[in-house]
């Protein structure tokens, strides 16, 4: 409710089920969706392979392949904590044998490529299903089908989505983290998939499509301005305090009235929280309180509110 310290929330507890024990899963994926993928299939019990590209020439010995090993080491190493990364040259004779030998004990394949590098090297669905059956193969891609070799980015694909609405950044990877996500739940429908049938499957997910997904609400009309979480209901906002701001969720009616209660509100139903003049009289109250008080006051009234320097 209180700090403005960002909290942080752990990959796995010590009592997490773990669905994937004894599931062999083997990444080529870079970057951030893969990893963070890998990430959760890791928590979730798996066995995890990282096989990544020889680092780039004249780098110092001990460089990651993988992009965000070098220019965010302190997120790659988190994202890899725990898992067993090998470096394999897929462009050559000695890496694509010790690939298959690693996938001829894989039960699921996790790729970022798009389809045409996936071709060259001999991985595509048709090649890989044929040589191993049993093998699922899960590719994350930036947009789905006939546009999977455009390129993009989490920025661009928040942009087709319509979730830039300004020239600031957005405060963080939405499509890159929803991507990971979706895929580390289409390696569970794999599973599931190859525990029922014996075979494995493909799916593809596009980060273009972790964007819709995430877009849904605005495309509701809930977070644009005239909507409710999006400006247009006084107990939903940021405020200005004494000393910072205050992020305010007060929706439901009940949380509702007692904003209105401790801020002097006469509130005769929800489209009093729709009134200008709601909106003045809650943020002039807000306004003369210290974050210290709010905090104080949210714990008395029950009222949701987190309190930001």
């Amino acid at each position: 409710m209180t700090t403005s310290t960002p909290s942080r929330t752990s990959a796995a507890s010590p009592r997490a089920i773990k669905p994937l024990r004894g599931v062999r899963v083997l990444s080529l994926a870079l970057n951030l969706p893969g990893p963070a993928a890998f990430m959760r299939l890791k928590a979730m019990g798996a066995t995890c392979l990282k096989a990544e590209p020889p680092a780039p020439k004249g780098m110092p010995s001990g460089t990651s392949g993988d992009p965000m090993g070098q220019y965010n080491p302190k997120a790659y190493a988190t994202l890899h904590d725990g898992i067993k990364v090998v470096t394999i040259d897929l462009k050559s004779e000695k890496g694509q044998a010790r690939l298959h030998k690693e996938l001829a004990r894989t039960d699921v394949l996790l790729t970022s490529f798009r389809p045409s590098a996936l071709q060259k090297l001999g991985l595509s669905w048709k090649a890989l299903h044929k040589a191993y059956p049993a093998l699922s193969l899960v590719t994350i891609v930036g947009a789905p089908g006939v546009r999977a070799e455009e390129p993009g980015h989490d920025l661009t694909y928040l942009a087709d989505a319509g979730l830039v609405t300004g020239l600031d950044l957005p405060a963080t990877l939405f499509a890159d983290m929803g991507g990971s996500l979706m895929a580390s739940e289409a390696a569970l429908k794999a599973v599931l998939m190859q525990r029922s049938t014996g075979k494995g499957s493909f799916q593809e997910v596009a980060l273009s499509d972790a964007a819709a997904w995430l877009a849904l609400p605005r495309s509701w009309g809930l977070t644009q301005p005239k909507g409710a979480v999006g400006g247009a209901h006084a107990g939903y906002r940021i405020y200005r305090c004494k000393d910072g701001r205050v992020a305010i969720a007060a929706l439901e009616p009940h949380f509702a009235a007692a904003l209105c209660e401790v801020a002097g509100v006469s509130m005769k139903g929800v489209a009093t929280m729709f009134q200008p003049a709601t909106h003045e009289a809650i943020a002039a109250f807000l306004a003369g309180q210290t974050r210290q008080q709010l905090d104080r006051i949210a714990t008395k009234h029950d009222i949701p509110l987190h309190t930001l320097a």
